[in-house]
């Protein structure tokens, strides 16, 4: 049985002061949420002291992504074993956003992906293509790229426990979102892809999310997927009430 995973995503907004108070309704709102795995993923800024409201909770926290080198001569870069001891748990790579706008690759994906493991953290790993290769007929050769990339060098042992997330880029804050039929489509694709690089048991285990304008109205539908684990939420996290709501519309559907 994979548990459902629920992430937000709270990009570049909110301040401590915010974060707190978000945190602090969310726990609230999800105290009794035990079947699903919840996440928020704030700001660097606001990541100790939101991991010191929610320690002993069942909300964990994330980073929205990390540097490759543990320490260095890397000015404005941030490290897993830094976001480590700031209290997050999981840390998403390979956004969309960071390929989109600072020019991120498969290999440097990669690298982060190794980065958080060695860290002892669970990598949020994202997939997923854009409107013009979705056009061109590219989707699969696009994710594919991404998972190999991804996941290379990987071992069995630590592949099972990555978290992917699918994002058809065209989806994210468009307000469009793929049918449930197409983003089991994809989610199913990146699977047997698992299995094939790995076997059924390591495939069985990865969870995968889906990333697209998610909300209360389609969160149960998309759930109700055979191979769709959970959510990587963006605007829709920025609000505790709609958080609040995809995660209870995904409970009971544990696969």
């Amino acid at each position: 049985m994979r548990r459902p995973i629920i992430a937000g995503n709270w990009k570049l907004n909110k301040t401590i002061a915010e974060s707190l108070e978000l945190v602090n309704n969310l726990k609230r709102q999800l105290l009794d949420v035990e079947e699903v795995e919840l996440v928020v993923c704030p700001p660097f800024t606001a990541l100790a002291e939101v991991a010191e409201a929610l320690f002993e909770t069942n909300i964990q926290v994330g980073a929205q992504d990390c540097y490759w080198e543990d320490s260095g001569a890397f000015t404005g870069e941030v490290s897993a074993p830094m976001l480590k001891d700031a209290g997050a748990k999981f840390i998403i790579v390979g956004h969309s956003e960071r390929r989109q706008f600072f020019s991120e690759t498969d290999q440097t994906v990669n690298k982060k992906v190794k980065a958080v493991l060695k860290a002892g953290l669970t990598p949020i790993a994202c997939v997923g293509e854009n409107l013009t290769q979705r056009e061109k007929g590219q989707t699969f050769a696009i994710i594919e790229s991404h998972i190999k990339g991804a996941f290379d060098g990987i071992s069995a042992e630590d592949a099972a426990g990555i978290v992917v997330a699918y994002e058809p880029v065209w989806a994210i804050g468009t307000g469009k979102t793929a049918t449930p039929q197409q983003a089991q489509e994809a989610h199913n694709f990146i699977r047997k892809l698992l299995a094939k690089l790995y076997n059924d048991d390591v495939a069985g285990s990865v969870r995968i999310q889906y990333g697209g304008s998610v909300k209360p109205a389609n969160a149960r539908e998309l759930m109700a997927q055979a191979d769709i684990d959970g959510a990587l939420v963006g605007g829709a996290s920025l609000e505790a009430e709609s958080f609040a709501a995809i995660v209870n519309n995904s409970r009971g559907v544990s696969k």
